[in-house]
């Protein structure tokens, strides 16, 4: 298995610098993950250390990480990080909006940033750790219906990240009409092979390298 081809390669601490950002290129290439996952403000820098390689993706992340900005915010963060050439987008939903019951205001938000996305990558983080059971089976199921590509489980920045329970529960949901993504506590090779193994196309993690070389992370991120 090229566990390597599923690591979105994730750097999104506020205190990132461009020599960070550059790093967390470099070793994109080196160890050929699928994407690096920076915030907007890094899209231009991380495209143009990529500029000579095809086959590692730029991520942004969008209304990252509370996800409690306005839905023109968020639509107009996505529309220039797409000009700077991002080439996938992971969106944070309204918690708030969704656990107070307006559905409707959570998918109209989804359907206008995949309107703005286009043909590109539309991830939905729901932030399980935040949710009940019926929560998250609802916010993947208004994801699919809202046209998102992926869910995703987590920001890493909450109370908890990716449980396999949760990620069954997403599966269920999604049935198979978007992807699934599991972020947020993945460190090492076995961890990562059973997410995997549990149905997920995308792993995000700060902790790539000690997953696919079998060493302890040394990253407290």
């Amino acid at each position: 298995m090229k566990i390597h081809k599923f690591i979105d390669h994730t750097l999104l601490k506020p205190t990132a610098t461009e020599k960070d950002i550059q790093q967390l290129c470099n070793e994109a290439i080196e160890h050929d993950f699928f994407s690096v996952c920076v915030n907007s403000c890094h899209v231009t820098l991380a495209k143009k250390c990529l500029q000579n390689n095809d086959s590692v993706y730029v991520c942004s992340v969008i209304g990252f990480p509370l996800g409690a900005m306005s839905t023109a915010a968020k639509v107009a963060e996505l529309k220039l990080a797409n000009e700077d050439g991002a080439d996938e987008f992971d969106m944070v939903i309204n918690i708030g909006w969704l656990t107070s019951g307006k559905y409707n205001l959570v998918k109209e938000e989804i359907k206008q940033l995949k309107l703005a996305a286009g043909n590109k990558v539309l991830k939905v983080i729901i932030e399980t750790c935040y949710l009940t059971d019926e929560e998250k089976t609802k916010a993947s199921e208004l994801a699919v219906e809202a046209g998102a590509d992926f869910v995703k489980t987590s920001t890493g920045f909450g109370i908890g990240g990716a449980t396999l329970a949760d990620i069954t529960i997403m599966k269920t949901a999604v049935n198979e009409k978007a992807k699934l993504k599991a972020s947020g506590g993945i460190r090492d090779y076995e961890t990562a092979k059973k997410y995997i193994d549990a149905g997920v196309s995308r792993l995000g993690t700060s902790n790539g390298i000690a997953i696919i070389t079998g060493t302890p992370s040394k990253n407290t991120y």
